[in-house]
């Protein structure tokens, strides 16, 4: 009685070899398209509240005696709302939402999104106009 044996090499040439696939056909890609990121340009000086009230009593034509309270009391709303995490939504300001708050030490840090719509002159008439026939 005869007993084959496989030798060593011959187990491993069955074990080692891989199946090869035809390459796959590719479709031809999209050129990259660069992205850049943009720098907010600062175009002026900060705006403090003294020069918001300068230019709120030149723009409605009133006393400063009147505009300051006034404009105080709005800029500490405004304040207390962004310090709840409300959101506010006021034209032409445009929409204020707060994305995140955090306590330091020297006080809290929010930060917000503000998203001013375009506003056309038609769109401004149009509002005008219909104020005028409500009343």
């Amino acid at each position: 009685m005869t007993t084959q044996r496989k030798t060593a090499t011959a187990a491993r040439a069955t074990t080692t070899r891989k199946a090869t696939k035809p390459a796959a056909k590719t479709k031809a890609q999209p050129a990259p398209t660069l992205v850049t990121v943009s720098e907010p340009v600062i175009s002026a000086p900060e705006l403090k509240k003294r020069d918001l009230i300068n230019l709120v009593v030149e723009r409605a034509g009133i006393k400063k005696k009147d505009a300051k309270p006034a404009i105080e009391a709005a800029l500490a709303v405004l304040g207390e709302a962004l310090a709840e995490g409300r959101e506010l939504n006021m034209r032409p300001l445009g929409k204020v939402k707060v994305t995140r708050m955090e306590k330091k030490s020297n006080g809290q840090l929010i930060v917000c999104r503000v998203r001013q719509p375009f506003e056309t002159q038609d769109a401004d008439d149009e509002k005008e106009a219909l104020a005028d026939d409500q009343d």
